[in-house]
Parts: C-alpha cells; structure tokens; sequence
C-alpha cells in the first residue's frame, strides 16, 4: 500500500515538473512569434520605419542565439534549477518592460532582456528532462515539449492579432507576465533541487571563450538578418568578422582548462550528425514561413485571413504529431524515428518542389502537413538521441548546443533560402506579384529544401547503419 501512494506520489510530482517546463517552452516560443504580427502596429505607435522597428524580433532572436550555449553550461556548473528560476523571472520582468516601454529604443533593449530569459528557459528545459523523467519515457517528454512549442507558435500570430485589436499592442507582452508567474511558481514548487556539489565549479566557467562565442554568433545573426532580404558589404563583412571570431573561440577553447565547449565533443559522429540535421531540417522548416505567405496571398490570392488560416496548419499539426510522436519514438527507437521523420519531409518537400498552383489550397496544405508532421517526428526523435544519454554536468552545453543549431539553421534558412526564392521568381519576371514568378520561385526554393533534406536522411541512415538498427 505504502508502495503504491509512494509511487502516485512521484508520478504526480513528474506530471507537474513536466508541466512546469512545457510552460517553460511555450512561453521562449510564443515571445518569437506573438511580436511578429505587432509590427505593423509598432510602426505606428513609434513613428518609425520598418528596419527600425523589426529590430523587436531581432534582438529577441539574437540575444537567444549568442547566449544560449554560455547559459546552458552556466546551468551546468551553479546548477540548473537555480538558473532556470532566474530565467524565468528575467522573462517576466523583461516582459513588463516591453508592456510599459514609452520608446522604441527601450522596447528593443527590454526585448533582448526578455531573449536572455528565453535563452535560459529554452536551454534548460530540454537539459532538465533526464533529471525528472525515466529514461524509457524520455520520448514521450521530448515529444510534450515539442508540442508546446509548436503550440506557442501557432497560436502566437492569432493571439498577438486578436490582443492588438482588443487592447493595443502593450498586450501583446502584457500577456505573458502573469503566465510567467505562474510558469516560475509551479517550476520553484516541483523542480528538483540541484545537487550540492553544482555550486563548486564555479570557477570553471570559460568567461573569455564565453564572449568570443557572443561576438562570433551575434556577427553571423546580423549578416543574415539586416538588410531586409539584401546581402551587401556590411553582411560579407560581418561574415568575415564572424569566422575570425570563430578561429579565435577555437584557439581559446584549445587553451583553457575549463573550456565553455569541450571541442573533443564534436569528434562523436552522434553528436556531430544530430547537430548538422537540425540545422538543415530547421533550413527547411523556415522556408515555409518565407515563402508560404507570398505563394498564397500572391499565387493562390488568398486575403489576410486565408493567408493566416492556411499558415497555421503547419504549427497546429506538429502540435498534434509530439505527443503521440514521442511513444512511438519510446517504443521503436530515436534512430528509427529520425529516419522515418526525415523521410516524410522529404516527400513534402518533393511534392511542393513539383505541385503546380492548379493544384490550390489542398495540395500545399497536405504537403506542409507532411512536412511539419515528419518534422514533430524528427525533432523528438533527435532530441531523444542527444539528450538520453549525455553525463550529468554537460546536459546544460549539449542542450545549448542543440538550440544553437536550430536557431542558426532558422536564420541561415531565411537568409539562404528567402534568396533563392527571389532569384527564382526574377527569373520568370520582373514584377514579384506575378503569379507565375511566385509559383516559380515556391518550386525552385523547395527544390533546394529537397537537396537539403536528402543530405539530412543521407547522414540518419548512415547513423543508423552503423549501429546496426
């Protein structure tokens, strides 16, 4: 009897621990997409021109993506629960300031603030799952939190819009406050306590590689982002700067002994091969969001509404693939999964890199269901692999290092494959709002996104193979 209220018991504190970091990933993710649709607005509201007011998104994004490795290790050394309490009040707090900003200049700035927090948030969560969850339902974990980014981006857009038009634009941030006080009370009740010996490595942390990695990936962010769709000489030469950063934060990572980035780590093939995936998947994934609204307001001529109907199929279905996606990766295996789910974006991409605008509404929303239901697949599946069995005190790094390569992958992919969109539908005609140009330029980009996600189910089978399973 006492067995079985002990067992109730731990089974009730797993559900609420699970909870505590799925409100964790849905809060990092819908700070991305809920700002979007307040652009526009935000234009308005400052008197600003565009390219001052998408700094909002960016510096969200780029403060994300310089810091997320440091405060994942971070979390390894001074201990995770701790850090992740801090990121999750700095969210709520940058949250506010967003809400109450009186000028542009502060909302951008109360923005990276609320990136850092995210930053913690995103890179914690996913290290956290082997601390609260048994190994044989990792998977099923994996595939919640998914979910629930999944679930924050979709429903991102519509809530921004319907917060806007209610309330005005300080809403759109006003909102996440109270589920960040909620988010931080149930993670402060039911995460478990960090181990004692955590605060006594404190010295270890690699604060000169630490700041190589921000300068190098904050570079690489601004050459793929300004600019607007345009690569010019302050993009080649923030690219540039970004490699030299790169040769010096690998020099330093060779000389420290505490190094933020342990570089025999990338002499795993696994490690290795599920970080080159996402990238290449998270490439693809990102396509759609590019190219997606301009094929169908402008191929198909759907209105606003249409456009954002049609577009939130994409997110809603990898929202309703992570659950059951993560017991079937529990039941048949991360390798298997990720091959299978590879092997779905791959046929969406083929159907997509061929469908003709004839074919309408219902041929793009199959394909896109297609891929983003192979994407659920694939993203539990390869967080599974990494994560399952990393040692205690780099679940922090390895995460980070995993978020990084979604998030450069994101950005990579906007700036890579927005412009082969473009160069495609100029070579049809000189006018972008051609249908034909559009459909043209929607062929050739997933044309593309088929030779990448052929290189990507290239690297799982071959992964696969030499494991023999």
């Amino acid at each position: 009897m006492m067995t079985t209220i002990a067992a109730a018991r731990s089974a009730g504190a797993t559900r609420w621990t699970l909870t505590s970091l799925s409100l964790s990933m849905l809060l990092s993710s819908l700070g991305t997409s809920i700002a979007n649709v307040g652009l526009p607005t935000l234009s308005e509201a400052f008197n600003a021109p565009f390219q001052s007011v998408q700094w909002v998104v960016i510096a969200y994004l780029l403060a994300i993506t310089a810091l997320i490795v440091s405060v994942g290790r971070l979390g390894d050394i001074t201990g995770r629960r701790r850090l992740l309490l801090i990121g999750i009040g700095l969210f709520t707090l940058a949250s506010a300031l967003c809400a109450v900003a009186p000028t542009l200049n502060l909302l951008i700035t109360a923005r990276a603030l609320q990136g850092l927090g995210a930053a913690i948030m995103m890179a914690l969560t996913l290290a956290f799952v082997s601390d609260a969850v048994p190994k044989p339902r990792i998977g099923r974990a994996m595939g919640m939190l998914g979910t629930m980014s999944a679930i924050g981006t979709a429903m991102g857009p519509t809530l921004g819009g319907l917060l806007i038009y209610g309330f005005g634009w300080r809403a759109i941030f006003l909102i996440t406050v109270p589920l960040g006080l909620l988010t931080g009370w149930l993670a402060y009740r039911w995460l478990p306590a960090d181990s004692a010996k955590s605060g006594a490595r404190r010295s270890g942390f690699d604060v000169p590689g630490t700041l190589m990695l921000v300068v190098m990936l904050t570079a690489y962010g601004l050459a793929m982002t300004i600019g607007r769709g345009s690569f010019g000489w302050l993009n080649s030469a923030l690219l540039v700067f970004a490699g030299v950063a790169l040769w010096m934060f690998v020099s330093i990572e060779k000389r420290v002994a505490s190094p933020l980035i342990h570089l025999e780590m990338f002499r795993d093939p696994d490690l290795s091969a599920c970080l080159a995936m996402s990238a290449l998947v998270t490439m693809v994934m990102m396509a759609t969001l590019v190219v997606g609204p301009f094929y169908l307001s402008e191929a198909l001529e759907l209105d606003a509404v249409g456009v954002g109907l049609v577009m939130s199929v994409g997110p809603l279905g990898a929202a309703l693939t992570g659950v059951p996606a993560g017991r079937v990766v529990d039941r048949f295996g991360a390798r298997r999964m990720t091959v299978s789910g590879l092997a779905a974006m791959v046929i969406g991409c083929f159907a997509l890199s061929i469908t003709p605008a004839e074919f309408g509404i219902g041929g793009y929303v199959v394909a896109v269901a297609v891929i983003t239901s192979g994407y659920a697949l694939f993203q539990t599946a390869n967080n599974t692999a990494v994560m399952a069995d990393v040692i205690a005190d780099q679940r922090g790094v390895i995460s980070g290092l995993l978020n990084l390569s979604r998030n450069l992958g994101l950005v990579s992919g906007a700036a890579a494959l927005g412009a082969v969109f473009a160069l495609a539908s100029r070579s049809v005609g000189s006018n972008l709002a051609h249908p034909d140009a559009i459909a043209h330029g929607m062929q050739t980009t997933f044309a593309v996104a088929l030779m990448l996600m052929g290189m990507a189910l290239v690297i799982a089978l071959r992964r696969l193979k030499a494991h023999g399973r």
